[in-house]
């Protein structure tokens, strides 16, 4: 079984991929939405957040994440210090679902995450690696749009986040979402390029 991890800046399109590529049947586990359940299901994760971060991110014994978001995110040492946290959890979650797949007989999987090349962690699950783009205006009216923020934040978040050009370097495909071309029949390229035939 292959592992194709679907990346891309916020705005980028990477849900509406995601979306093409689970109709045609591909198995897609997405990391954020999984980090969020193991913020609910995984009591050890929940201790050590709270032993870094302190009760108040889960006063009901629930992780609250705007409380969490807060403070985390105008702090870069304390957000790499929650990475080496969730995501060894979210690697290991990851593991024991690709096994899952394969015992359902997928000869595909898909693993998203907006911030896999930041994630050194996650690296050596790819095989293949694409990346999904769209022009950077284009990502900035989509989050506008889709979160209700200003466009300030919209650009702070975007340069957090690794440049366009590195993701662009790193990829093994690229897929656009840019109004101008179908994603299906780019997905479909992809697809037979890695021998999986939909």
């Amino acid at each position: 079984m292959v592992c194709l991890v679907c990346t891309g800046g916020i705005g980028s399109g990477k849900s509406y991929a995601l979306r093409v590529i689970t109709r045609l049947g591909i198995p897609s586990y997405i990391a954020d939405n999984r980090a969020k359940e193991l913020y609910y299901t995984d009591k050890v994760l929940l201790r050590e957040l709270k032993e870094l971060l302190g009760d108040e991110i889960a006063p009901e014994g629930v992780i609250r994440r705007e409380i969490m978001a807060a403070k985390i995110f105008p702090n870069p040492e304390l957000l790499t210090k929650v990475n080496e946290i969730v995501h060894p959890r979210v690697l290991a979650d990851f593991e024991a679902w690709k096994i899952a797949r394969g015992e359902d007989g997928a000869d595909i999987v898909v693993f998203e995450s907006a911030i896999f090349f930041e994630s050194p962690v996650f690296h050596h699950i790819a095989d293949k690696v694409m990346v999904v783009t769209a022009p950077e205006e284009v990502r900035i009216q989509r989050v506008i749009k889709r979160d209700k923020v200003s466009r300030e934040l919209v650009t702070e978040r975007i340069q957090r986040q690794c440049s366009e050009k590195e993701r662009l370097e790193r990829a093994d495909f690229i897929v656009y979402t840019d109004g101008k071309r179908a994603v299906l029949p780019q997905i479909l390229q992809v697809l037979n390029q890695m021998n999986i035939k939909r």
